[in-house]
C-alpha cells in the first residue's frame, strides 16, 4: 500500500484497490468526531476535498468530485471571448438546481477574468410531469414562464444557459432575445469534454457555407447502405448553422457546435430511415446493437420494425407519451466539426456526457423527432438519431458521401 500525505495534518490519503480513503479517514480523526458531537462547523473541508473520493449517501459506494482545472476555465474564458464579451458586460449566467455545479462555477470565474459584471439566475428545478424520463430535449422547462427570469436574462449581453436541457426550445426564448440579449447553451457535459470540443474559429466559415447550401436548396436526400432513402422538402424550412459562439444580439448558440440543420415545414418528409448497428440513440445515451427501420410518412414515423432491444425501446418510449406530435420530424442535417469524435459516448458515464459531440461529428447525418415550431408542433418527447455512412444530398448535389463532408466543406 501506498501512503499520500496531504498539507493538513488530519488527512492522510491511502491508496489501495478500493480506491481514495482520505475522507473516511477525516472523518474517524478524534477531532472531527468532537466538531460532530458539539454540531460545529470544522475548520477543514469535508464534503468536497478537490479531486478526491469521498463516501457516498449510502455509505457503500465512492463519489468522486470534480475539481475546478485551471485549464477549464481558460476554455470557457476562450469560447466567451470568441462571444466579443467585454469588460463591463452584463452577463445572466441562467441555472436550476440540478444544473451541474463545476460548469456553473467555471463560467462564472471565466467571466470574472474577462472583466465581465456576472448575475446568477438559479430557478428550482420543477417537478418531473411527463410519463417518462426527458432527455435531449433541449426544451427546458425550467424557467416556468417566470416573467422576473424573462427579464434580467433579457436585459443581459449575454446568457449563458446552463440549465439541464438547455432553451434552445424552450417557450421563453423569443422573449429573451427579443430584450436584445443573445444566448449561448452551454451541453451539460463533462468539462473534460467541452475542454476538447473548444470552438475552432475556423469552423465558423464552413458552417456558414453549409448553412447557405441548405438554405438555397428545395429537396434533400439521404441514402446509406443499410437501405436509408428519405426525402425531405427543405423549401421554406427554418435554417440554422452553429459553429459554437455567438456575437449578434438576438442569436443563439451552442457549446459543442459544428453543426447545420432545418426545420422542416409540416408534410415536407417521407421514405425510410434504417438505423444500423453502432449509430446511436442519444436520448438512450447509447449506440445500437441491432438494426431499427423508421417508416416515415408526411412527417410521422408510423412503424418503428425490428426485434432487437434498440427497436423495442423505441417503440415503448413512443408509445408511453400519448402523443402523435412525439412521431414527427423535428430536425434534420450534418455534423461539421473535425475535433468531434464518434466513440466519445463510450467514454464518459451517462450521468456526465449529453451526447451533444456525436451530432456535430463531421460528416454524420442526424435525424431527430419531436418539436418543430416551422411545422406548429409542440411535444417534450424527442430523439436524436445521429448516423454514420450516409451520403446527403441537396439537389442532387452531394455534400456529405458515404459519411465524408465534400468540397469546400471538407
Amino acid at each position: 500500500m501506498r501512503w499520500h500525505f496531504s498539507a493538513h495534518p488530519l488527512l492522510i490519503l491511502s491508496l489501495s484497490k478500493d480506491g481514495f480513503e482520505g475522507n473516511r479517514r477525516l472523518y474517524q480523526a478524534p477531532r472531527f468526531q468532537e466538531y460532530r458531537r458539539h454540531r460545529l462547523r470544522p475548520p477543514f473541508p469535508t464534503a468536497r476535498l478537490p479531486g478526491i473520493l469521498s463516501p457516498g449517501r449510502t455509505g457503500s459506494k465512492a463519489v468522486r468530485h470534480d475539481r475546478i482545472e485551471g485549464k477549464w476555465i481558460d476554455a470557457f474564458q476562450r469560447v466567451f471571448a470568441l462571444c466579443e464579451l467585454r469588460a463591463g458586460d452584463a452577463v445572466a449566467i441562467l441555472s436550476e438546481t440540478q444544473s451541474r455545479p463545476i460548469n456553473v462555477q467555471l463560467a462564472e470565474l471565466a467571466l470574472h477574468r474577462l472583466g465581465a459584471r456576472a448575475v446568477h439566475v438559479i430557478v428550482p428545478t420543477p417537478q418531473q410531469r411527463a410519463p417518462v424520463a426527458v432527455r435531449s430535449t433541449g426544451a427546458s422547462d425550467a424557467v416556468q414562464g417566470l416573467k422576473p427570469v424573462i427579464a434580467a436574462c433579457a436585459a443581459s449581453t449575454l446568457v449563458v444557459d446552463l440549465t439541464v436541457e438547455g432553451m434552445l426550445h424552450a417557450p421563453e426564448l423569443p422573449a429573451i432575445l427579443e430584450g436584445g440579449a443573445r444566448l449561448l447553451m452551454v451541453s451539460n457535459e463533462h468539462p473534460e469534454a467541452l475542454e476538447r470540443l473548444t470552438p475552432d474559429p475556423a469552423l465558423e466559415g464552413k458552417v456558414k457555407a453549409a448553412y447557405r447550401m441548405l438554405r438555397d436548396a428545395t429537396e434533400m436526400r439521404v441514402t446509406s447502405p443499410a437501405g436509408t432513402d428519405l426525402a425531405v422538402n427543405v423549401d421554406g424550412a427554418l435554417t440554422a448553422g452553429v459553429w459554437g459562439w455567438c456575437t449578434k444580439p438576438g442569436s443563439v448558440a451552442h457549446w459543442p457546435g459544428g453543426l447545420v440543420l432545418c426545420f422542416p415545414k409540416a408534410g415536407t418528409v417521407n421514405g425510410r430511415l434504417v438505423l444500423a448497428p453502432g449509430d446511436a440513440n442519444l436520448t438512450f445515451k447509447r449506440y445500437l446493437a441491432t438494426p431499427v427501420t423508421l417508416t416515415v410518412e408526411n412527417d410521422y414515423v408510423t412503424a418503428v420494425d425490428g426485434g432487437g432491444p434498440d427497436a423495442i425501446m423505441m417503440r415503448d418510449y413512443f408509445a408511453a407519451w400519448g402523443d402523435r406530435e412525439a412521431y414527427g420530424v423535428s430536425h434534420v442535417g450534418w455534423g461539421m466539426n473535425p475535433a468531434a469524435r464518434w466513440e466519445a459516448l463510450e467514454m464518459y458515464d451517462k450521468r456526465d456526457t449529453n451526447g451533444t459531440e456525436l451530432r456535430a461529428v463531421a460528416g454524420s447525418f442526424l435525424y431527430s423527432t419531436g418539436a418543430n415550431e416551422t411545422a406548429g408542433r409542440h411535444t417534450l418527447g424527442h430523439f436524436d438519431l445521429p448516423m454514420r455512412g450516409c451520403t446527403v444530398t441537396l439537389d442532387d448535389a452531394a455534400v456529405v458521401r458515404d459519411g465524408a463532408l465534400q468540397g469546400e466543406l471538407a
